[in-house]
């Protein structure tokens, strides 16, 4: 798939080539596992920043506190709230209370179809480009660290891992994929697959479940 965008360097580049390619993807569905409902409507930003020499990804590791996902990487994101005024409103709001990144800094692309995840939320995944030069400041009572990973490996399905997993007593399955270091997985890693799909990404997960 690198071939595809091999040729982008800046903002604008990425900015067109990820809007374009989103505007023609269909919005599929995608959950922590089937037959999984939602009614807490959620948004997160996927917000891909345009390096010169190659696109980041702006994670988060979410503080050990937390009663939910402590610990994990996620994207920057949470419940939209009645404010809102839609899901990339919300988004880039969570954005700026987690990790002090400024929606003027972001310029929305898309977004992607519905992640239901196992605690009840249904996610909708906007997409975003920032350019280089910004500063974050993550809320240290939300947020361990907000960092970025590169986009080129986490758009590449056959790098994930297809996993057995018990969460809430429930026995399922999750992805995952490791990445300089960091183990991303669950909603995070089935998201930026959603991403890799909707750009035309070749390649499947390894299913560990089908061993």
């Amino acid at each position: 798939m690198s071939d595809y965008y091999d040729h982008l360097r800046g903002p604008a580049d990425w900015h067109d080539w990820l809007a374009t390619r989103l505007a023609r993807a269909p919005r599929a569905d995608a959950a922590d596992w089937n037959g999984l409902t939602a009614v807490t409507p959620a948004a997160v930003l996927i917000a891909v920043v345009a390096h010169p020499d190659g696109a980041g990804i702006i994670l988060t590791e979410r503080a050990a506190h937390l009663s939910q996902h402590a610990g994990q990487i996620s994207f920057p994101g949470g419940r939209i709230e009645d404010e809102d005024e839609d899901a990339p409103a919300a988004a880039l709001r969570e954005a700026q209370e987690e990790i002090g990144l400024e929606p003027a800094r972001v310029a929305v692309v898309g977004q992607l179809g519905a992640y239901v995840t196992i605690s009840g939320y249904r996610v909708i995944p906007v997409v975003g480009v920032v350019e280089p030069g910004f500063a974050l400041s993550p809320d240290p009572g939300e947020v361990a660290a907000a960092f970025e990973l590169p986009f080129a490996p986490l758009m590449q399905p056959a790098r994930y891992e297809r996993r057995p997993v018990e969460r809430r007593g429930i026995r399922g399955a999750s992805y995952f994929t490791e990445c300089e270091g960091r183990t991303v997985w669950g909603a995070t890693a089935g998201m930026l697959l959603m991403l890799a799909s909707a750009l035309g990404a070749s390649g499947q997960p390894r299913d560990l479940l089908q061993r």
